[in-house]
């Protein structure tokens, strides 16, 4: 029984290296499709940050795992202190707050609050920071979509291009973490609907007029703007 135990501990633990990957074509609009990837995140630690590499040889599993691949992994030119390690990040800590993901190229201008920890690929983008939760709503809401579409450059197909350089253009109005926690509540509760594949639109409907509210669109204005859905 103590083997057992001890086999389940070391099982566990080679857990806190193995990490849910994203990539662009799996973020969605309030949501995300999990292709069921997963990278071994042996990080090279952060320095200045009094965070240490990963030490293979503390995941006993991982470290057999990996050894049948050490041909491939000695001929690696991006390692960091072993052959095992990846090489330097100096945003590593940041995957593990809340943030803000969105792919680099799309059709559809999706943004999901991810409080799950998801790692990415080089297909997509983070944004962390204050007042997160309201800038969610504001990136996926029709105001937006309306009103900076065009900021970013259509490709081939119709897909636009979200660089950060086309998105640090665009103003958004300053909230209150009052209002952001408000904000919060609805776009975690409307993520839910939209993992559960339950209807959205009136929620997304009133976060619309919030966010209407926040800018002081006039009725008018509002009629203009109405409900935009990139399909």
């Amino acid at each position: 029984m103590i083997l057992e135990q001890e086999k389940r501990l070391v099982i566990c633990k080679s857990a806190e290296i193995i990490r849910p990957i994203l990539r662009g074509r799996d973020i969605k609009r309030y949501s995300y499709e999990f292709a069921d990837l997963w990278l071994i995140n042996i990080h090279n630690g952060l320095k200045e940050n009094g965070l240490k590499p990963i030490d293979i040889n503390d995941y006993p599993i991982v470290k057999k795992h990996l050894d049948k691949s050490y041909s491939q992994l000695s001929k690696r030119t991006d390692k960091g202190d072993t052959l095992y390690n990846l090489r330097n990040c100096a945003y590593m800590e940041d995957f593990y707050k809340q943030k803000i993901v969105y792919p680099n190229m799309t059709k559809f201008l999706p943004f999901y609050l991810d409080d799950k920890g998801f790692l990415q690929n080089d297909k997509s983008f983070m944004i962390i920071g204050e007042n997160i939760a309201y800038l969610t709503a504001f990136l996926n809401s029709s105001l937006f979509k309306y009103c900076f579409i065009d900021n970013f450059p259509e490709l081939q197909g119709g897909t636009r291009e979200l660089r950060k350089i086309f998105l640090d253009k665009i103003p958004v109005l300053q909230v209150s973490e009052k209002v952001n926690l408000e904000f919060e509540k609805r776009v975690m509760k409307l993520q839910e609907l939209f993992m559960n594949k339950l209807s959205t639109k009136q929620m997304e409907i009133e976060i619309d007029e919030k966010i209407f509210d926040l800018y002081s669109l006039t009725e008018e204005e509002r009629k203009i703007i109405g409900f935009i859905e990139i399909q």
